[in-house]
């Protein structure tokens, strides 16, 4: 087992069940905790508010339910949570003012999805 996340705690805020198995998967054989998956914006929020220290870092799909996840990522950095922009749109259809975190294209590059989030600096 390697350990590039080795005490890290990510929450996954995905809305899709393999993309979830996948990251669960790849962050769990890298040492690190998952918090989550939450689906849904409002379900992220309610987590982010309530439970502030439950994670380290974070990996944010762009795209919920057909709803923009951009105020989960707002909440995060509010707390100071460095997080990971996940999308499967390409990064050119990422809003302009969240371009500069971040960002991982589906279907994900493991090893580049692994050390993006390596390099985050954990709360």
């Amino acid at each position: 087992m390697s350990s590039l996340l080795q005490g890290r705690r990510v929450l996954i805020v995905e809305d899709d069940f393999l993309v979830t198995q996948l990251l669960k998967e790849v962050i769990e054989d890298e040492g690190g905790a998952v918090v989550g998956p939450y689906g849904w914006v409002t379900d992220a929020l309610d987590l982010i508010a309530r439970q502030p220290d439950a994670f380290d870092c974070a990996v944010v799909d762009v795209n919920l339910h057909g709803t923009k996840s951009y105020a989960v990522a707002d909440a995060l950095d509010a707390l100071g949570v460095s997080f990971i922009l996940s999308t499967g749109y390409g990064t050119a259809m990422l809003d302009s003012a969240y371009s500069h975190y971040p960002h991982c294209e589906k279907p994900f590059e493991i090893e580049v999805l692994i050390e993006t989030l390596a390099r985050l600096r954990p709360k």
